[in-house]
């Protein structure tokens, strides 16, 4: 196989996600938006749903109808995006819970499906979706006469425990919610790990469950690995590469491997990270190109197969502190051409 394999241990996802479920004093969902952060969908949802999971929540509708027609009937499916132009078919036939962001959307749901389940989304200080304070005061009453199935809101600081903006929103989402008996959810996977004032009736991690942080007892869930195209000698003073930006210091083993940036191994991460040959690193040698990486392998007795660029050695939140960015974007960029490779669940 000349491409990479991306391999998804579900039975870990799975632990994770009862794992999160154990320290969460409501009920727990599951996010499976953008393909289940790039996992795939249909195997994820599937084994979240045998674990016990009923709810899930999706960025927008179209991935909600495919959702629907994965697991049936059984499980509610919230979006976070609301009702959009258009999406009334969409919401209406796949029995889809349309999270309201705006009077806006609250009139477009009412006028064209009346009757049908709805959630509110809140603004608590985030600034992205949701009514703000002045906005859900003038319409609560009209909105709650409706019946909402939940009222939601989203934190900006989660995964930092000490920050202050923590309270600010959990006090700002009670003084709009309090007393409405209403189901509430506050708590991504940040939120869950802060404690039960976070809580509320529903839970909704999302990259704790795919073994991301701030879940720093999550099990790893994906592996990569890479093949090796060729292998090379250098001899001291060659370089490999774009811009000559790796130059042999002495005689070097250069292993060619099949993927780079168009496979979502950002560029940003080179210069700091490693593939691995079972427990040994094998440090990038120049830049990541768009279907190539070097590999400096000098240290290795053989020629290897193929190389590892995560697993249990390296996760995602390691090489996205070799990017500069997030365990999402790293999980979220990987690409089509990885043969993906579901195992347990």
């Amino acid at each position: 196989m000349s491409t990479a394999t991306l391999t998804i241990d579900l039975d870990a996802l799975v632990a994770n996600w009862r794992a999160l479920d154990a320290r969460n004093s409501g009920e727990t969902a599951a996010v499976v938006k953008a393909d289940a952060y790039g996992l795939g969908m249909a195997p994820v949802a599937r084994a979240l749903m045998r674990a016990g999971a009923r709810q899930f929540f999706v960025a927008v509708a179209e991935e909600g109808a495919g959702l629907r027609e994965i697991l049936g009937d059984s499980v509610t499916i919230h979006v976070f995006s609301g009702h959009m132009p258009g999406d009334a078919d969409m919401i209406g036939d796949c029995a889809l819970v349309p999270m309201l962001n705006s009077v806006e959307q609250l009139i477009r749901h009412a006028e064209a499906l009346p009757g049908a389940p709805f959630g509110i989304q809140l603004d608590t200080g985030m600034n992205r979706l949701g009514m703000e304070p002045a906005e859900w005061q003038a319409v609560r009453e009209i909105a709650l006469a409706q019946s909402p199935a939940l009222i939601m809101s989203h934190l900006a600081c989660a995964d930092e425990p000490d920050h202050p903006m923590n309270a600010r929103q959990l006090a700002a989402f009670r003084a709009m919610t309090d007393g409405l008996g209403i189901p509430r959810s506050l708590a991504n996977t940040g939120a869950v790990l802060l404690g039960p004032d976070y809580h509320f009736d529903l839970a909704r991690p999302g990259i704790g469950v795919y073994g991301g942080a701030p879940f720093g007892d999550a099990r790893p869930v994906v592996t990569l690995d890479i093949p090796v195209i060729q292998c090379r000698d250098l001899e001291p003073g060659e370089s490999v590469g774009y811009g000559c930006d790796f130059v042999a210091s002495r005689p070097t083993r250069i292993a060619t491997v099949a993927a780079g940036y168009a496979d979502g191994i950002l560029r940003a991460m080179g210069p700091r990270t490693s593939l691995w040959a079972e427990d040994t690193p094998c440090p990038i040698a120049g830049r990541i190109s768009m279907d190539l990486i070097g590999v400096d392998v000098t240290g290795l007795d053989h020629d290897p197969g193929s190389l590892r660029l995560l697993g249990a050695q390296q996760g995602i939140d390691d090489l996205a502190d070799n990017a500069g960015t997030i365990g999402y974007e790293i999980l979220t960029s990987l690409g089509a051409r990885h043969a993906r490779r579901h195992i347990g669940g």
